[in-house]
């Protein structure tokens, strides 16, 4: 992808193509799931499939092909969907860009006890120091993880935060769905 670092690891890079994918379609968009599967071995048993998705003429260097899987269905909630899935040995990581919105740490100190999700949810989206954020998660079988957060209004690829523990909770979320 035109804006990836090419000194990037392999798994920021394939978070940062799926970023710039989730980008192209806009703000307002669902939760999107990917498998990630090691391209070298893509082209090689999948030739066909590797063409469809314009893989024959990438340079010969390892990398990982992000492939969107079905809709993630609405109204169940990310974390009961997270734990239905099961991937096959072909796929070595998984990614899931989702919005959200997000609250500076400064807000923490003013949440309202006892809320149920419901109402925490309206506080949360009428709070005016309330950010919308674009979240992508990557994670590998063998436990390595990164992430890209682009915020609504800094919406441009220059501006897009990368790192491994930015998303704790989703990257673990995500890594479980490789559980034995």
């Amino acid at each position: 992808m035109s804006n990836t670092p090419m000194a990037a690891s392999p798994l920021t890079r394939a978070v940062l193509e799926i970023d710039e994918y989730a980008s192209g379609l806009g703000w307002d968009q669902p939760a999107r799931l990917f498998a990630l599967v090691d391209t070298a071995r893509l082209r090689a048993q999948e030739p066909g499939l590797a063409a469809q998705l314009g893989l024959q003429d990438e340079p010969e260097t390892t990398g990982l092909t992000p492939i969107e899987q079905d809709e993630i269905p609405a109204g169940k909630p990310l974390d009961e969907f997270l734990g239905t899935i099961a991937w096959p040995d072909a796929v070595v990581g998984c990614a899931l860009t989702v919005e959200r919105l997000m609250l500076p740490p400064s807000a923490e100190a003013s949440v309202p006890e006892g809320l149920s999700d419901k109402k925490l949810a309206k506080w949360v989206a009428e709070h005016p120091d309330r950010q919308e954020v674009r979240m992508t998660v990557g994670v590998l079988r063998d436990g390595t993880r990164d992430s890209a957060l682009r915020l609504r209004e800094k919406d441009a690829p220059t501006e897009v935060l990368t790192g491994a523990g930015l998303v704790p909770g989703l990257a673990e979320a995500l890594s479980a769905t490789f559980a034995d």
